[in-house]
C-alpha cells in the first residue's frame, strides 16, 4: 500500500529528526553496511556526506540500497544531490542545518569543499512495525 497519513506520521515521528540508521550498499556483489546520521522527510532519508566516500562511490556504481532503523526496513535508490551549498539545495540544506544543529558546525564538515554533498535515499518499498501492526509500504 502507498504511504498513508498514519504511516507517514509514524515515520516522521521516528525519523524526522537526527536519527541513526543502517545503510547497505553493494559493490562487486559484496554488501557493505554502515551507520549514517540521517533524517526522514516525504519518502526519503537525507544524509550529509562526502562525494568521495566509499558509500557514495558504491551508490554511483549501483544506486540500489537498503536502510534499517527502529522497527523499519526499506529499499531505496541513492542519489547524490551535489554540493551542500549549491543554490538548488538551499531548502534541504537549511533543513539539515536545523535537524543536525548539535553537530553540523563542529568543524568536521568542510562546506567550502564541493565534495561535501547531500545523499538522498528515495525509498521504494518498506516494512514498518508499530504497536503490533505491520505496514507494508510502496513508496513508488
Amino acid at each position: 500500500m502507498k504511504p498513508t497519513h498514519e504511516t507517514e506520521a509514524i515515520l516522521t515521528e521516528r525519523f524526522g529528526k537526527d536519527s541513526l540508521i543502517a545503510l547497505a550498499t553493494l559493490a562487486g556483489g559484496i554488501p557493505s553496511v554502515r551507520t549514517v546520521d540521517a533524517f526522514y522527510c516525504d519518502g526519503s532519508f537525507y544524509v550529509l556526506t562526502h562525494a568521495l566516500s566509499a558509500k557514495m562511490q558504491q551508490l554511483s556504481a549501483n544506486p540500489v540500497c537498503a536502510v534499517c532503523g527502529e522497527w523499519f526496513t526499506a529499499h531505496g535508490v541513492g542519489e547524490n544531490l551535489g554540493w551542500f551549498c549549491k543554490p538548488e539545495n538551499r531548502a534541504i540544506s537549511d533543513t539539515m542545518r536545523t535537524v543536525f544543529a548539535s553537530w553540523i558546525d563542529n568543524g568536521h564538515n568542510d562546506f567550502a569543499d564541493e565534495n561535501t554533498c547531500i545523499l538522498r535515499i528515495r525509498l521504494t518499498d518498506g516494512v514498518l512495525f508499530c504497536q503490533g501492526t505491520r505496514y507494508d509500504i510502496d513508496f513508488t
